[in-house]
């Protein structure tokens, strides 16, 4: 019984060998396609333009803060209650922000009709009622510089301070 164990041995090294090498064989074919690949896509991504006016790069934020923030009172139930928000706008263009600074008493108007219309319940609730009211103010101004300068020249509305008693 010794012997057909020992003639068994070798037979089963040489194919466990065998076997081992054919993994290690494929995970080098595996590998030398991975890195291959990888090579070849990024080698023939294009280089990028030199010119920055043909690439779709959006020029720098310009940021413009009105000031002085907006207060506005709400009566809920008999008791009086305020909200402070000072706003800073986003805009791109600084030519058009200038144009757009011409007509900032009717801005200024619109933003505390609107802000004076909203709930108190629904501002102090949650920070999606907040957001909410930050998207409608941005919706307003943009209404009025496509009104009075042709183009929405604002790209969104911040909320820089916002305080509700």
């Amino acid at each position: 019984m010794a012997k057909s164990e020992a003639v068994k041995d070798p037979a089963t090294k040489g194919k466990l060998k065998l076997i081992l090498l054919a993994v290690v064989g494929l995970l080098l074919a595996i590998g030398l396609s991975v890195g291959a690949t990888w090579f070849i896509m990024h080698k023939s991504e294009p280089a990028p333009a030199a010119d920055p006016a043909a690439s779709n790069v959006k020029p720098a934020a310009i940021y413009e803060a009105l000031a002085p923030a907006f207060v506005v009172n709400f009566n809920q139930n008999g008791r009086q209650r305020y909200m402070q928000v000072s706003i800073t706008l986003q805009a791109r263009s600084q030519a058009d922000l200038d144009a757009l600074k011409v007509h900032m008493p009717v801005i200024r108007n619109n933003l505390v009709m609107m802000f004076s219309g909203q709930g108190f319940d629904t501002l102090a609730g949650s920070p999606v009622g907040q957001e909410m009211l930050r998207q409608k103010a941005t919706a307003v101004v943009q209404e009025v510089a496509q009104k009075e300068v042709g183009k929405p020249v604002v790209d969104q509305l911040l909320f820089t301070n916002f305080v509700l008693q």
